[in-house]
C-alpha cells in the first residue's frame, strides 16, 4: 500500500463515521475516475491538425499546448505576448489583440480553433467572423457563471441563460456570466453545429492562478487545525485543468459539436472526501474542525474566497455543486483520481518563489481563521 494511501486511511479513521472510513473506496477509486493513476503514454493522433488557440500561455493554455503537441498536431498561439512570452519557443506566435487588433489572422487558415481568451461579444464577434470560413470548428471555452442562478440541483446545459441588464456593457467584472452567455451565442450564430462550447466550472491543479482550490493543498500541508467550512457533505466541484485541456483537444479531434457542462469528478464529491483526498498526499499532522455555515457567516467569513471551492448549497446555491455532466461524460470527458490533483499542484506550488508562496491568492488569512476556530470552540464553554 502506498504511502498516501496509508496516510488518507490513518486521516480518515480518525474522523470516524460517515466523514471517515466511510469515503475510503470512493476517493482511493479516484471518485469513478475511468483513467488509472499512473500516467499514461500519450498516443499520436491519427490525423495530425493544424490548430490555432486564442490565447494558450494563461492557466488552461498551456496544457492544451502540451497535449496537443504530444498527439503530433500543429499549434499557433495568438496572444498579446505579455503572459508568459517565453513558452513554447518552438510554437508559432501571432501577436495581437482581441480589442480590434486580429491582422496577424488574416490570409491564414487552419483547421480548428480554440478560444480561451474571449469574455466581450464584440471580440468573440470579430474573431469568429474572421474565422467563419478559415476553419472547421470553433471551440469556445466558456463558464458555468453563464446561468441565471445555481438554485437547483442537477441543472444541465438547457437551464435558463443570465441576462445582460445593462444594454452595450463590456464591464467583465460586473457581467462576467451574462457576457460570456453572449459570447457564446456569437460563436453559434457564426458557426452553428461547427461550434463547441464547453462550460467548465473551478478550474483546479498546477498552474492555478488564482487559489482556489490550491489554498486546500497547501494550508493542509502545514498542518495543525484546520478551519474546514460547513457540513461535511456539502457538495463541491471541480475539474483539472489538465483533464479539461486535453478533452478540448480530443472535442476538436473527433469534431463534435454542442455545448457542454465541463465539471467534475465523474461521481458526486462531499467538502469532506475532497479535504481528506487532499489529506492523503501530505505526511502533515492534520486535524479538521468543522464549523457550520451560519457561524461563519456572523464570523465575517466568506464562502469561495476564505472558504476557496466551497458555497453551503442553501438559497440561490442550493444546486452550485450539483451541474449534470452527463452530456460531457458521454463525449468523453474523463477525470484524474484527486489525489493525482491534489499532489501535482502541492509540487508546483512548492517550485513557485518564496514571496509568492508566502501569500496565498485566496483563502483566509492564518490569524483569522485562529480567531474564528477559538470562537467556535468558546462557544460551548
Amino acid at each position: 500500500m502506498s504511502t498516501s494511501r496509508r496516510n488518507f486511511i490513518r486521516a480518515t479513521a480518525a474522523a470516524g463515521g460517515a466523514v471517515g472510513l466511510g469515503l475510503i473506496p470512493r476517493i482511493l477509486a479516484g471518485q469513478g475516475a475511468e483513467r488509472p493513476a499512473a500516467p499514461e503514454r500519450v498516443r499520436r493522433a491519427a490525423k495530425p491538425l493544424n490548430l490555432l488557440i486564442l490565447g494558450g500561455t494563461g492557466f488552461i493554455g498551456p496544457h492544451q499546448v502540451e497535449y496537443a503537441l504530444k498527439r503530433g498536431h500543429k499549434l499557433t498561439l495568438f496572444n498579446r505576448g505579455k503572459t508568459n512570452p517565453g513558452m513554447f519557443p518552438n510554437v508559432e506566435k501571432l501577436e495581437g489583440d482581441r480589442d480590434g487588433k486580429l491582422d496577424a489572422l488574416k490570409g491564414r487558415k487552419w483547421d480548428a480553433v480554440i478560444d480561451n481568451s474571449g469574455f466581450v461579444p464584440r471580440h468573440v464577434r470579430d474573431s469568429s467572423q474572421l474565422l467563419g470560413d478559415k476553419v472547421r470548428r470553433y471551440l469556445f471555452v466558456s463558464t458555468l457563471s453563464v446561468f441565471a442562478d445555481f438554485a437547483q440541483p442537477n441543472m444541465d446545459e438547457n437551464a435558463p441563460l443570465a441576462q445582460l441588464t445593462e444594454a452595450g456593457s463590456e464591464d467583465v467584472k460586473k457581467y462576467y456570466g451574462p457576457l460570456k452567455a453572449l459570447c457564446e451565442q456569437e460563436v453559434l450564430k457564426q458557426f452553428g453545429d461547427r461550434g463547441t462550447v464547453v462550460r467548465p466550472g473551478l478550474i483546479v491543479g498546477p498552474g492555478d492562478t488564482t487559489d482556489r482550490f490550491t489554498y486546500w493543498p497547501v494550508r493542509i500541508d502545514r498542518g495543525g487545525e484546520v478551519l474546514a467550512p460547513g457540513d461535511p457533505t456539502d457538495p463541491v466541484l471541480i475539474i483539472d485543468a489538465r483533464d479539461l485541456s486535453e478533452w478540448c483537444v480530443r472535442l476538436i479531434e473527433q469534431d463534435i459539436g454542442g455545448t457542454y457542462n465541463a465539471v467534475g469528478p465523474k461521481a458526486r464529491l462531499s467538502i469532506a472526501e475532497m479535504l481528506y483526498g487532499i489529506r492523503a498526499v501530505t505526511s502533515a499532522d492534520v486535524a479538521f474542525t468543522w464549523v457550520d455555515a451560519d457561524f461563519l457567516e456572523k464570523q465575517g467569513v466568506k464562502p469561495w474566497s476564505d472558504m476557496p471551492s466551497w458555497f453551503p448549497p442553501k438559497g440561490k446555491f442550493a444546486g452550485f455543486g450539483l451541474f449534470n455532466r452527463d452530456r460531457a461524460i458521454a463525449k468523453g470527458l474523463t477525470f484524474r483520481p484527486l489525489a493525482d490533483t491534489a499532489k501535482d499542484t502541492l509540487d508546483w506550488f512548492k517550485t513557485l518563489p518564496p514571496e509568492r508562496q508566502a501569500k496565498l491568492l485566496t483563502g483566509i488569512a492564518p490569524d483569522k481563521e485562529r480567531a474564528v476556530l477559538a470562537a467556535w470552540h468558546s462557544r460551548t464553554q
